[in-house]
């Protein structure tokens, strides 16, 4: 049975959409347990008796705060993301999921709980929405702002096995975002990258941004400065369009007619640009499975990065990602 280390203190809203998305965990799965950190006298508030025997606690006091910095949770050993990490560390849990501070959680999980073998920067993915059925994977979004073509490299490694491993795709297609589709297109940087992944099975070459929502490939690789700009920029868009959406509707009844006739068409693309679907990011590149859950995590989200973490655990990710690096290592 799988043992889920939960940082339940670390959102913006405390433990309660936290430990809301674990009780809907476990009513939909009976395979696996969780180790609740936080102050258990705010957790029990939310969690029913009849779950006792699948939880167990670690009781900590502090939390780290979207405004302290990320290196304070190096020195801060009693924050419920100091203590979740170590129980992964110690082999007491077999991942972690936390909706507190993304760069804590980042850095404590790469120096406390290690890198795997060949990867020299760990990478934090997003999930894009397309016009196909399948979701595009973005690496790096926020991890490395300063990237080198072999950190670009590994990327592109780890992300084309996570969609193998992960979400079941047996040949994954992957490519470097560029300004161009040439080879000849982007910095010196993407340039050499490009150079290293030429002759990686399912590399497509240079893509552009269109290319990450279009379903033409399905892993797009970049830095996480560009990354970071690329998400936050798509959220900003997908949110844009829906309050354009509204205000146009209250204009016109055949408008809110129409709307009432395609409600069930708004209903999939809700699904498909809510980010509670996918729960969290993987922090790919660690010895152990990393959700990191965005602040704002409402229960729905909670649960599904929980979610996110039993099938990364359960899979042969790691393994696979040292393999490969392996098998195809830079001279």
């Amino acid at each position: 049975m799988i043992t889920i280390s939960l940082d339940a203190m670390g959102g913006d809203f405390g433990p309660e959409p936290i430990i809301k998305g674990l009780v809907d965990a476990f009513k939909a799965r009976r395979d696996f347990k969780a180790i609740l950190v936080g102050k258990k006298s705010e957790i029990i508030k939310y969690l029913p008796t009849k779950f006792d025997n699948r939880v167990e606690y670690v009781e900590c006091d502090d939390v780290i705060n979207m405004s302290d910095q990320a290196t304070d949770a190096l020195k801060r050993k009693d924050s419920s993301i100091y203590k979740a990490v170590e129980l992964v560390k110690n082999n007491q849990a077999d991942a972690i999921v936390s909706a507190g501070h993304s760069g804590a959680t980042m850095s404590l999980a790469t120096l406390r709980i290690g890198r795997l073998n060949g990867v020299t920067r760990p990478a934090i993915a997003a999930f894009m929405p397309t016009t196909e059925n399948q979701n595009t994977i973005v690496l790096d979004v926020g991890a490395n702002t300063d990237c080198s073509a072999q950190n670009l490299y590994e990327f592109a490694i780890m992300g084309k096995l996570y969609a193998k491993n992960i979400m079941n795709l047996e040949e994954p297609l992957f490519g470097l975002i560029s300004n161009g589709e040439e080879s000849s297109k982007g910095n010196e940087v993407s340039k050499e990258a490009h150079k290293l992944l030429k002759d990686i099975p399912g590399f497509v070459g240079n893509i552009e941004g269109n290319n990450i929502f279009d379903g033409s490939i399905d892993v797009a690789v970049c830095d996480g400065f560009v990354g970071n700009i690329l998400l936050k920029t798509s959220e900003g868009v997908a949110s844009a369009i829906t309050q354009m959406v509204k205000k146009d509707l209250k204009r016109s009844i055949m408008a809110i007619a129409g709307a009432v006739l395609m409600r069930k068409i708004f209903k999939r693309i809700k699904v498909k640009t809510d980010y509670a679907e996918y729960g969290g990011a993987p922090l790919i590149g660690v010895k152990a499975p990393v959700i990191i859950a965005h602040g704002k995590s409402n229960a729905k989200a909670m649960k599904n990065a929980i979610f996110q973490a039993i099938e990364v655990a359960s899979s042969h990710l790691n393994d696979d990602i040292e393999q490969e690096l392996e098998q195809y290592k830079l001279k």
